[in-house]
């Protein structure tokens, strides 16, 4: 190998391993920066022509597997919208030992859901400059079709694919000191009218949700 290239690579290497030691220290030496927590179940029963009938504690079993810092499970209906719409949250203060939301494009393949369809979404929001981002799927389990949307959130920022999410930890525990998040799930029995209608029901309720959750998860 000619002295060139014994140089160009040792100074790669050296570029890599001093990178790793970087992020490595960025990631553990510092003391995290964990913001405070507004309890996820303080999030309004009401939510402008959405009503919460049920709430659902979360099981045990599934959150020793989860091991989010807090959780919410409810289902809400409005007049036109009698399937309702089940909101799911899981807040995870810190990301730093191992500890991450669990893709739902994982969990329910692992519960017998298929997937019929999927993409990624922009949903514009009231109150908001920017669409949020989310994964928007239906998914069949027997005779049962479901609307599904979801999206990862951290301070302000929403994000669909799970590969920028992971992305977004190492740079936000660099540039921030933190990387608290919230997996945000919403989904919709499909009924008689198809999954079309199932799927503006779930943006709809998105729309009407979004501001409210906002302003509990830490920003």
């Amino acid at each position: 190998m000619s002295p060139f290239l014994r140089s160009r690579n040792l100074i790669i290497f050296t570029a890599l391993v001093a990178a790793q030691g970087a992020t490595a220290y960025f990631l553990n030496a510092r003391q995290e920066y964990v913001p405070p927590l507004q309890a996820l179940s303080s999030l309004s029963r009401s939510l402008d022509g959405w009503q919460m009938v049920k709430e659902w504690p979360i099981e045990p079993e599934v959150q020793t597997v989860l091991k989010a810092d807090d959780t919410l499970s409810r289902h809400y209906v409005r007049a036109d919208v009698p399937q309702g719409a089940g909101l799911f949250i899981a807040f995870f203060r810190t990301q730093r030992s191992g500890v991450a939301p669990h893709s739902p494009k994982n969990c329910l393949p692992g519960n017998g859901w298929v997937t019929e369809k999927t993409n990624i979404i922009s949903i514009p929001v009231p109150g908001r400059a920017e669409p949020i981002e989310a994964n928007s799927y239906i998914v069949q389990k027997g005779d049962n079709r479901t609307a599904v949307v979801y999206w990862y959130q951290s301070h302000g920022r929403t994000v669909a694919d799970e590969y920028k999410a992971k992305y977004y930890v190492v740079s936000d525990a660099i540039r921030y000191n933190r990387t608290d998040t919230a997996l945000v799930r919403v989904m919709v029995p499909v009924a008689g009218e198809g999954p079309e209608a199932a799927e503006r029901a779930a943006l709809e309720f998105v729309k009407t949700s979004y501001q409210p959750l906002a302003a509990i998860l830490p920003n």
